[in-house]
């Protein structure tokens, strides 16, 4: 068997050594900050979490010192019930699909690993920080169903994971399921999926114009308000007051 690989501290690349070197920065002020940043205890976007207040540049700092970490030990990461320490595990994740060194079997291996823990992904930051590279990275030479199935999902997070990882479709050059994916999630009744939805549906919309267009004209009238407004952020004043005009 292997030896585990070293960091550059000395500290073999387990999870048990990236929680302990994470702890270093642990502060009651920032757990603090983090709890309200995202509404926690207010019912509206997170279920109940944990923070230990640790700034998530450190985490992502980290994470990259520590981007060989084996899948197993990823995945003891995921199951933490701490939020930093899962958003660092899922980072490691995102640096690895995002490497060129990356062997096609790894993909495979981190995408399964992010639907075998995906109860853990239980907030917008672990979804957007994983999802476009583990996940659409992975998909982008390959069926594409799984996402549709994700979009009808009765799990606000997987349906913001469907929509997320188009983002990585967008950045090649294909827009078509950002549109589709998007209109299965236009009667969505979540905050955080009309957030989603809208901006991709806009930097979709920033390279296929027509397709936008069409959309808003089928949608605008009946569509969230936020999910309207984040979709023609970028269209002048005259058509965003025309959209928004729609659903007066």
């Amino acid at each position: 068997m292997p030896k585990p690989i070293p960091s550059r501290t000395g500290e073999t690349k387990t999870a048990a050594a990236f929680v302990q070197r994470l702890e270093k920065h642990r502060s009651a002020a920032e757990a603090k900050k983090l709890q309200g940043y995202f509404k926690m205890g207010a019912g509206e976007y997170a279920e109940d979490d944990i923070f230990m207040g640790v700034r998530m540049g450190q985490v992502f700092a980290l994470a990259k010192e520590f981007i060989d970490m084996k899948p197993a030990e990823i995945a003891r990461l995921l199951k933490n019930p701490i939020h930093e320490i899962r958003i660092g595990g899922l980072s490691i994740m995102d640096k690895q699909a995002r490497s060129k060194k990356t062997t096609p079997e790894r993909r495979k291996e981190l995408f399964d690993l992010y639907f075998k823990c995906i109860d853990g992904i239980n907030n917008w930051d672990l979804v957007d920080v994983s999802a476009p590279h583990v996940v659409g990275g992975y998909l982008f030479d390959k069926p594409r169903q799984l996402l549709y199935k994700l979009a009808r999902s009765k799990n606000v997070w997987e349906r913001r994971t469907a929509i997320v990882s188009t983002a990585y479709f967008i950045r090649q050059g294909e827009y078509s399921d950002t549109f589709r994916i998007a209109e299965l999630l236009v009667k969505d009744k979540h905050d955080l999926i009309h957030k989603a939805a809208g901006g991709w549906l806009r930097e979709a919309g920033k390279h296929d114009r027509p397709r936008l267009l069409q959309f808003l004209d089928k949608h605008a009238a009946t569509m969230p308000r936020v999910f309207l407004r984040y979709a023609i952020e970028h269209l002048d004043k005259k058509m965003r007051e025309h959209y928004l005009s729609l659903g007066k």
